[in-house]
């Protein structure tokens, strides 16, 4: 559940994006059907995922939901209908007041070298998975 976009990140040079804040909801759900195309109102996915934490006080570890204050970055391989994407994202977890904290650092440890091709990441390269995902032909 989408709640705004409060801040900027920018890593000088590196990235610079929106930062949204969102609520993570699951639900059951049975089995998708392999056959003809995506179910109406859903959009069938591959998703292969590595995930790291980073804590500013601790280092690099890997911590119990809600134990401690630090960011998640998490780098994703997405295959949708045959074509590889990929994704990066950062999601701090924490008291409210230390969050902006957490996802500096971390993005400064992440972006500290310069991606391959020198590739930088603006703006218009921010976006939720939600608002990417409707982007994409045919997906409505």
């Amino acid at each position: 559940m989408y709640h705004g976009s409060p801040w900027l990140l920018e890593v000088a040079g590196r990235a610079r994006g929106r930062l949204e804040s969102w609520q993570k909801l699951s639900f059951p759900h049975g089995p998708a059907s392999l056959g003809s195309g995506d179910p109406a109102g859903w959009r069938l996915v591959s998703k292969r995922r590595r995930i790291s934490f980073f804590a500013q006080a601790t280092g690099m570890g890997i911590p119990q939901l809600g134990e401690q204050p630090g960011c998640a970055v998490e780098l994703t391989a997405i295959d949708l209908r045959g074509e590889p994407w990929w994704t990066c994202a950062l999601s701090a977890t924490g008291p409210a007041d230390v969050l902006r904290r957490e996802l500096d650092a971390a993005a400064a440890l992440v972006f500290a070298d310069a991606l391959p091709g020198r590739v930088e990441l603006g703006i218009d390269d921010a976006q939720s998975y939600v608002r990417w995902l409707c982007r994409q032909p045919g997906t409505g």
